[in-house]
């Protein structure tokens, strides 16, 4: 007893209390309280209080961070007792010590020495968002994000700094909690006439789940990646459990969307007049009807969308759990999109010395699809949207007794083709990952990450053609498909960070990963069933004709990636910053001689502000210049391309594939200069970067020339594709009032991408539809931007004789001029100027927030005008409204030719996101901080595009080469309102 008794009295200890609250005494809950010299954090809860126990007796530092506030710090003397300590903190214009996320670590926004930018979770955009890319979509300079198609949970296009790659993939690489994804799904593809659309390879995560995302943008940020950074990456960072109580929150919205825009046909009175005015009435085409069949199609969908998640514990143990679903239903009749998702993430610190660290995450998600029948590849028949807009205006959908009508198997009823198709997807998915970690000293920690991804789809699709076409009884078909995906990682890391000299902190990390990627599917098809009735034909694929049946299947050759890396940064008296970072990959997609690649990088930032001759200037709050150099690389495309490789087809193997053992990887340079200010408090605050990229040794797979054997081979390219922009972003509170709050953000950006050495060309854009059949519309070739357009050029038509005039390549116009032999080059598809617009007003309780994007100077080909709305569909289908000419000159047999009387200017501004919201507050003892919101989302476009919407990119890839700004017949998109509430328990 008297020893425990001298052990108390030698070892007393006391804590330290308090609230920290924000300068409207409101309480800040989840603000970082730390104690540096013991080296403990805890967090607020939803009262903003923090609790330390066990101090021992002392002097300490305590210090309080929360986003968007200044830094505040008070020292605290502990003897024996606990000491209360309470902080108001005043909110920052931009936060220099808000930590970002970069690779394999963090670090603060004020030592940042590369092109970085960071979105919080408060400034996503809002609505229903189906993947994190969504959030991020005109929020930042120098990142295009296109919705594909307004199916929901479609595909997106998402570009940081413009296309740089002729053949990889263009994409960035994304990370969510250190695992890098694959940029695939399992979502099996579809075939003809079903959806073609691949749909968003994140779509399984949760909006709600997601507190930050940071989009590294130059090369010195992203060499840390490698072989995988030419395209930027985007850092997605899942939210944590918080110290404190057990905390519910809770997120819930509902709403509906309908059609936003749409090509104008003609009504039925103009298309009688049409019928006149070329003499073509008659009982055969004017059936004495009024119908617009594209509302038929189309409906008001109905939207829910719900989020809960408990988080809570102390500084050595905390967790978050949390659910989510998401039922949107698409505006085409029987488009459906369903989420489920649950996630688990728990952070631990064992041992007294609270040295060794655990973190644990599980994310488990299942996407349910009801695909609309809207194919690209299709041809005179089109699909369900083509068969909308071109059906007779004058002819009912339904007959008197309200059977649907048919008119002729050329001519299909959109309603038949809705109801005789059906087509349905399920991917589920895990993502989970377990990092030790454990702390040798204060400056020097080790992790090891290993995480596994794994996804298993299923899409199973029929169709009954008796339904499109009555006489055709015995030709049914169905389809099932079967993807999996298995990726594993193991990341080792070593970091440091100590003060190493006086006024000079070296921080650093070096590692090793191991990566590694699995994808195999099966299907297997059949035609030629009689009708079975409600019975799916896919559940009984043995009752199809026996010759129609076919089995297919694959699996992916290895594809594993080393890697060792490693990066240093230097901070002198937060004034002068040098970072480097280095990286070997080493890849099984290359040829035995250039299997390891090395990705360097260097960049330099000088803190202006910290220096003395601007210390006593009031105006300026930050100024700092930066400059950086780096090479990255890009190893997206095929498994197995160096290695000869074969396809087992019936009863034959056939090469498909010839190996190249000299295959070297695809590598960009960039250069970047830019310059972070902050005026006036920081109250007007932003940064401009210029930026040079240069593409060279394009992978690109070509066929062999004759007479070699049939077969393709991948090669690097000679040339190089050079981007150059300069970025703008500024951020500005204009009012910061008691009452009122005013803040303005813009970004914008210019960027410029050419062509140059390359020899000879190469051509891609499937332009479709009827007299389109084989046509390419753009090409990649030296002394022009990438997918610049190639066509004939239009110049009008003849009014003698009612058809097309071309130019030809001497100069003249005319009619005998053949559009397939005479092209030019005439713009590019590639945006030049990306503009962003955000605010949000408050007065007391109540905020407005706009988010506006826009994309100009680039053009758009409207495939759906120049196939299936042409002049030449009278009599018997409809016509856009723009070829609608009483005085009838344009001839009915004309024929459309690819050509730039279809190529539109893309220039849009699209209102994304209007949001009203009033903070109730709390209601009794239960509910806190009761939020109401009202949403418009895609509320309105400002553009000259006739077409459904300029934000588009249908699919017109040719040989595996990417295409951009083709519209041919997509699913339409939506505009969406919703009521949403949200509050904690």
């Amino acid at each position: 007893m008297l020893l425990l008794w001298a052990t108390t009295g030698y070892t007393q200890t006391g804590g330290i209390q308090g609230k920290v609250v924000d300068e409207s005494q409101a309480p800040l809950a989840g603000a970082s309280v730390h104690i540096a010299e013991l080296n403990r954090q805890a967090g607020t809860n939803e009262q903003g209080l923090y609790t330390f126990t066990d101090v021992p007796d002392g002097t300490y530092v305590v210090t309080v961070s929360f986003i968007g506030y200044e830094q505040a710090e008070q020292t605290v003397t502990v003897s024996g007792s606990v000491q209360t300590i309470d902080f108001e903190l005043v909110p920052s214009g931009e936060n220099l010590d808000e930590v970002v996320v970069i690779g394999y670590g963090t670090t603060r926004k004020r030592d940042l020495t590369g092109s970085v930018a960071s979105v919080q979770a408060k400034d996503f955009n809002k609505g229903v968002i189906a993947a994190p890319d969504q959030l991020i979509q005109g929020r930042t300079a120098g990142v295009m994000v296109i919705n594909n198609t307004g199916q929901p949970g479609g595909s997106t296009t998402v570009r940081i700094r413009g296309n740089s790659s002729i053949r990889a993939s263009n994409n960035p690489l994304f990370v969510v909690d250190g695992i890098p994804l694959s940029g695939t799904s399992a979502r099996p593809g579809g075939r003809g006439g079903y959806g073609s659309d691949g749909g968003n390879p994140l779509s399984y995560l949760n909006p709600n789940d997601i507190a930050s995302m940071d989009i590294l943008k130059d090369a010195s940020a992203t060499a840390i990646y490698g072989s995988r950074g030419a395209n930027g990456v985007v850092i997605i960072t899942t939210k944590r459990g918080r110290s404190g109580t057990p905390t519910l929150n809770v997120v819930a919205s509902t709403g509906f969307s309908n059609l936003l825009k749409k090509p104008e046909v003609l009504s039925a009175s103009q298309f009688r007049q049409a019928l006149q005015a070329y003499g073509l009435e008659g009982d055969s085409t004017d059936f004495g009807g009024d119908e617009y069949a594209f509302d038929a199609i189309t409906r008001a969908a109905m939207t829910q969308n719900y989020s809960i998640d408990i988080s809570g514990g102390n500084e050595d143990g905390r967790y978050r759990i949390s659910a989510g679903y998401l039922d949107q239903n698409g505006i085409i009749e029987t488009s459906r999109f369903k989420k489920y998702t649950a996630n688990v993430s728990s952070n631990f610190r064992f041992l007294e010395s609270k040295r060794l660290g655990l973190d644990i995450n599980i994310l488990a998600a299942q996407t349910d699809e009801n695909i609309a029948p809207i194919d690209v590849g299709v041809g005179f028949t089109g699909n369900v949207i083509s068969q909308a807009l071109q059906w007779n205006p004058t002819l009912p959908l339904r007959g008197s007794n309200g059977e649907l009508t048919f008119q002729s198997s050329d001519l299909r009823n959109p309603l038949t083709t809705l109801a005789a198709y059906k087509d349905n997807s399920k991917v589920n998915t895990i993502l989970a990952s377990f990092a030790p970690s454990f702390k040798i000293t204060e400056e020097l920690e080790y992790k090891l990450m290993y995480s596994l991804t794994h996804q298993a789809g299923r899409r199973t699709g029929r169709f009954i053609a008796g339904m499109i076409n009555p006489n055709d009884i015995n030709n049914g078909g169905a389809f099932i498909g079967n993807d999996t995906e298995t990726n594993h990682q193991l990341t080792h890391t070593l970091s440091f960070n100590k003060e190493i000299a006086m006024d000079l902190n070296l921080n650093a990390v070096v590692g090793y990963e191991y990566l590694s990627y699995d994808t195999r599917w099966n299907s297997v098809s059949g035609t030629g069933f009689s009708d079975l009735g409600d019975i799916d034909y896919f559940d009984y694929l043995r009752y199809s004709i026996a010759n129609n049946r076919d089995i297919n299947s694959f699996r992916s050759p290895t594809n594993e990636l080393q890697s060792y890396f490693a990066r240093i940064a230097f901070n002198y008296r937060d004034r002068y910053l040098l970072t480097g970072t280095i990286r070997r990959d080493g890849s099984t997609k290359f040829g035995e001689n250039n299997k390891y690649a090395n990705f360097p990088s260097v960049a330099f930032a000088w803190n202006l502000s910290n220096e003395d001759f601007l210390q006593g200037n009031t105006h300026i709050s930050n100024l700092k210049l930066r400059l950086g150099w780096g090479q990255t690389g890009n190893q997206e495309f095929p498994s197995g391309a160096s290695k000869d490789r074969y396809i087992f087809e019936p009863q034959s193997i056939v090469q498909a594939n010839f190996g190249n053992p000299d295959l070297r990887w695809e590598s960009s340079s960039t250069i970047n200069a830019g310059v972070d200010f902050g005026f006036f408090q920081n109250r007007l605050s932003g940064s401009v970067d210029y930026f040079r990229k240069t593409t060279t040794d394009a992978l690109f797979e070509q066929t062999l020339a004759q007479p070699a054997p049939r077969g393709r081979i991948w090669v690097n390219l000679d040339g190089e594709i050079i981007n150059e922009g300069v970025e703008l972003a500024l951020m500005g509170n204009i009012i910061q009032q008691e009452n009122w709050n005013w803040n303005l953000g813009v970004n914008a950006t210019y960027l410029e991408n050419k062509v140059s050495g390359l020899l000879g060309y190469y051509e891609t854009a499937q332009l479709r539809g009827q007299g389109f059949s084989g046509v390419l519309g753009q090409r990649m070739v030296s002394g022009q931007p990438l997918n610049v357009w190639y066509l004939a050029r239009f110049e009008g038509i003849d009014p003698t004789t009612g058809t097309s005039r071309y130019q030809g390549l001497d100069g003249t116009a005319g009619t005998d001029v053949d559009p397939a032999l005479n092209k030019f080059y005439l713009g590019s598809p590639n945006p030049k100027y990306l503009l962003g617009i955000s605010t949000d007003v408050s007065y007391k309780r109540l905020t407005a927030t706009i988010n506006m994007h826009g994309a100009f100077g680039h053009y758009l080909f409207n495939n759906t005008m120049a196939t299936v709305l042409g002049v030449n569909n009278l009599s018997n289908r409809n016509i856009g409204h723009v070829f609608f000419d009483p005085q009838a000159v344009e001839s009915t047999s004309n024929s459309a030719s690819p050509s730039n009387r279809y190529l539109e200017k893309g220039d849009f501004m699209k209102m994304s996101n209007l949001t009203l919201s009033y903070n109730v507050g709390n209601i009794g003892s239960a509910i806190r901080n009761l939020n109401v919101s009202l949403t418009g989302q895609n509320l309105f476009i400002l553009t000259g595009y006739n077409g459904f919407d300029p934000e588009v990119n249908t699919d017109g890839a040719s040989e595996d080469i990417p295409s951009l700004g083709i519209e041919y017949i997509p699913y339409p998109p939506a505009r969406t309102f919703l009521l949403g509430i949200n509050f904690s328990l």
